[in-house]
């Protein structure tokens, strides 16, 4: 009777380490399997396009000083009615046109200002142009100074007076571009996996980056830069 029990023991032992080694072989194969299949290369891919600005905001901010409330304010119409003339020759429409109300300072209501000003009123106004024709306000940027011989002073350091150029297109060249990036993302995939004496398989994942856009220079800022980078994992198989 003991030794039916050892030989029982001796056989359940050594189906259970046969059982196991197979297992393990097994789980050891599917993992190889698995990582071989799991193989990929993560590549990015750059589509950049120059494109013209379609809207303009330009701001015309200009100053008026006075010792009279009164004459203040004939001086910012007179100022304002010579502006509007001028942009109206130059082919800017009404509907294009906003006035802002003037902004008025009096120096002597600053507890802190020095009593003895020699002009006590400012008035600052700006007349905002928003407009689709990028060429002719450009065209007539330049000849806005002309109207300083009239005594007409315009402010044009001032963060509030810069010139801005808007691209509201994306929505017509973003297809072309994501195309663009993804084909040129694949084409690094396919030397890497050449290189690698790999064969490129489907794309287990992508990503589509932002859009940017952003001015070609400070010197032509109507010219926008359109940029979008595209990540795009891809599987490899021998």
């Amino acid at each position: 009777m003991e030794k039916l029990d050892t030989k029982s023991s001796l056989i359940l032992g050594f189906s259970i380490f046969l059982g196991l080694s197979i297992l393990g072989y097994l789980l050891s194969t599917s993992v190889i399997k698995y990582k071989e299949f799991d193989r990929t290369v993560i590549v990015k891919g750059l589509s950049e396009k120059e494109v013209e600005a379609d809207i303009v905001l330009w701001p015309i901010r200009f100053s008026v000083i006075d010792n009279s409330l009164d004459g203040l304010n004939k001086k910012v119409e007179n100022d304002t009615t010579e502006i509007l003339s001028f942009l109206e020759i130059n082919g800017i429409k009404k509907e294009e046109i906003t006035i802002n109300s003037p902004a008025i300072i009096d120096k002597m209501a600053n507890e802190y200002s020095n009593q003895e000003v020699q002009v006590r009123y400012l008035a600052n106004r700006t007349i905002n142009i928003y407009s689709s024709n990028v060429k002719k306000v450009r065209e007539i940027t330049g000849k806005l100074f002309e109207l300083s011989k009239k005594g007409i002073l315009f402010k044009i350091d001032d963060y509030d007076s810069k010139i801005e150029y808007i691209y509201t297109k994306l929505n017509d060249i973003k297809p072309s571009m994501i195309e663009e990036a993804t084909n040129n993302a694949r084409s690094v995939a396919l030397k890497f996996a050449e290189d690698s004496k790999s064969k490129l398989g489907k794309i287990k994942k992508a990503s589509q980056g932002q859009f940017v856009i952003t001015s070609r220079d400070k010197n032509t800022e109507y010219i926008k830069n359109v940029r979008i980078v595209s990540t795009v994992e891809y599987y490899l198989s021998d």
